[in-house]
């Protein structure tokens, strides 16, 4: 699918932008998110326990867009009906009804409706700690079919009680409906084994010189059979895997070390800084140096 032409590359700077006809509930875990979008939408702590900061279901029409510079957390979207777009792996994908898709931390988060189509979908947005692992593991899918109207009733269901002061308990079992819908997408117990092994070890030995041949190799299939598992289960080829947990190590190492770009390069696999560079600009919107925040911190 190649870029949409409503929101080139080169627009995406901090934004967000309802259309005329649009319509939100959502519920925040703090009164102090006083951003305008989510500034009257209810407050339930409880969603605290599951780093959760805000959730929600939207109905929005063109030209809804947001743009977030620097996602500190995980995001999960579900398309219910219509269709949107959302920028994904350096690149802009469809979202429509029945499926859903999750966002790096570190990561440059875009979406945004498209003329002439209505776009409801519910999200969930984590607020992960540091010292925390994100909901995202080594095989989690980029965009995969997902059934969103249980998870649409749970958050309905959780705005709900928030506004009208429901039991604690009911409240309790909104978040965990909610919390296990998305952990279900994230970590599907039925992920192909051979698929986990192999990840989980390419993940921990990202500065190998990894080949197609090699990865088949340690998951004991041929190349192409591979290929198929991947495209099938995680939405990428083999080779765009490897390219995605690369970025997602990079990411986090540029987000919370003062790594010289050249060594976050070579602990990812790049031998060529420049390279990584290029490849880490298009897959998050940003050059290694100018990542959000990492100025700051190298210089204190």
């Amino acid at each position: 699918m190649p870029p949409d032409t409503n929101l080139e590359r080169t627009d995406l700077t901090e934004a967000h932008v309802f259309g005329a006809e649009d319509r939100l509930w959502a519920v925040r875990v703090s009164a102090e998110d006083t951003r305008p979008f989510i500034a009257k939408s209810p407050v339930c702590a409880a969603l605290g326990r599951y780093c959760i900061a805000h959730v929600g279901v939207h109905d929005a029409s063109y030209p809804f867009q947001v743009v977030r510079s620097h996602l500190s957390g995980t995001f999960f979207l579900a398309g219910l009906a219509g269709e949107g777009r959302v920028l994904a792996d350096g690149t802009w994908k469809r979202v429509p009804a029945g499926t859903a898709f999750l966002l790096l931390p570190h990561m440059l988060n875009a979406f945004h409706a498209v003329e002439g189509h209505r776009w409801q979908f519910c999200w969930v947005r984590f607020e992960e700690p540091p010292h925390q692992q994100p909901s995202i593991a080594a095989t989690s899918p980029r965009l995969a079919r997902f059934h969103g109207a249980p998870l649409q009733h749970a958050i309905l269901g959780l705005h709900e009680d928030a506004l009208t002061g429901g039991s604690p308990e009911t409240i309790h079992h909104w978040i965990e409906l909610i919390h296990d819908y998305v952990h279900a997408f994230a970590r599907p117990w039925q992920r192909d084994d051979r698929l986990s092994k192999l990840w989980e070890r390419v993940a921990a030995q990202l500065d190998a010189a990894w080949t197609l041949d090699q990865l088949a190799a340690l998951a004991h299939v041929s190349a192409e059979h591979l290929r198929r598992l991947c495209q099938r289960e995680l939405g990428r080829s083999p080779m765009h895997q490897l390219t995605f947990l690369r970025m997602k190590r990079a990411a986090q190492l540029l987000a919370e070390t003062s790594l010289k770009v050249e060594l976050v390069a070579a602990e990812v696999g790049y031998r060529d800084p420049f390279v990584f560079s290029k490849t880490f600009k298009r897959w998050t919107g940003w050059r290694p140096s100018d990542f959000p925040g990492r100025r700051q911190r190298s210089t204190h």
